[in-house]
């Protein structure tokens, strides 16, 4: 699989459907769309941590990467313009269901001490308990997203997981390279924190095990155990589909907490997104950009 962030005639690619594009054709458009959708996808997944709003939250940010493709300038990637339009939204969208109250470390911490411990044997379901755990792991860790506020959440997902550089992590951030760096050394240390003191997964010290907590996963709504919705349409790990980056952090143990963020499943993006069918299926798709 090529890795999504390799920049070998990628300028050269995008240019040419963003002219075909907006000459009025719809298959370029299409073909525009799907080439960064899953990125966004993947992105709102971490983000948000629930899939139905990270498939709402990628048609909003490719709805305003549409109509306004009449409005790029080229004085950058298209991709890097992409990757702008996510954050402002991100940073600016509605509150969702799981942003509804404010979640800190205390708080997640208290409600997984609080979680009683249940053994998976005593329920019958379908799914291989194995599946069960593995998705009660990436709700859990998901959920652990979430405690960081939404700027340093975001720039955990783009410096840690998707690994961007301080240079184009801080042109999409819209801030300096040293400020970009400091935010990202303050979330993984939150993260990684917490994790130390709480999560099994990696110090066997910690009593926190996800197969005692995943029948209470379950009985809370927050594994489906008929959807696996963090292990469908799996594509990769995220850490197949980005490029190497040389990690300057040098401790062992956070970097076996990044590794267990990057061995999370890398999801095709839904393709029933109704605004952007829409948007395709008007009669003049020119129409559409904002040209002004």
């Amino acid at each position: 699989m090529d890795q999504i962030f390799n920049t070998s005639d990628i300028k050269e690619a995008d240019d040419v459907l963003i002219e075909k594009s907006l000459a009025g054709n719809k298959t370029a458009l299409e073909d525009l769309i799907k080439k960064h959708q899953t990125w966004i996808f993947n992105v709102a997944l971490n983000f948000i941590g629930d899939p139905d709003e990270a498939a709402d939250i990628t048609q909003d940010v490719l709805v305003k990467v549409v109509t306004k493709l009449g409005t790029f300038n080229r004085k950058s990637l298209f991709r890097t313009w992409v990757y702008k339009i996510t954050k402002n939204h991100f940073l600016n969208m509605k509150r969702g269901k799981h942003e509804s109250g404010t979640l800190t470390f205390d708080v997640f911490g208290q409600g997984l001490d609080n979680l009683k411990d249940e053994s998976l044997s005593d329920y019958a379901y379908e799914v291989e308990e194995k599946l069960l755990v593995k998705e009660a792991k990436l709700s859990c860790m998901k959920g652990m997203l979430l405690c960081l506020d939404r700027e340093q959440r975001l720039i955990y997902i783009l410096g840690e997981l998707f690994k961007f550089s301080d240079t184009l992590g801080s042109e999409v951030m819209e801030m300096t390279k040293v400020n970009f760096r400091t935010k990202l050394h303050r979330a993984r240390t939150q993260l990684y924190n917490f994790m130390d003191d709480k999560c099994g997964l990696v110090n066997k010290k910690n009593p926190c095990r996800c197969a005692r907590k995943t029948a209470g996963f379950i009985k809370m709504g927050y594994v489906d155990p008929k959807s696996l919705h963090f292990q469908k349409n799996t594509i990769s790990t995220i850490e197949k589909v980005v490029e190497k980056k040389t990690d300057t952090y040098s401790s062992k143990v956070l970097n076996a907490y990044q590794q267990l963020f990057l061995d999370h499943p890398y999801l095709e993006s839904p393709e029933a997104l109704k605004a952007i069918k829409k948007l395709l299926s008007s009669k003049s798709i020119k129409e559409t950009f904002n040209l002004g």
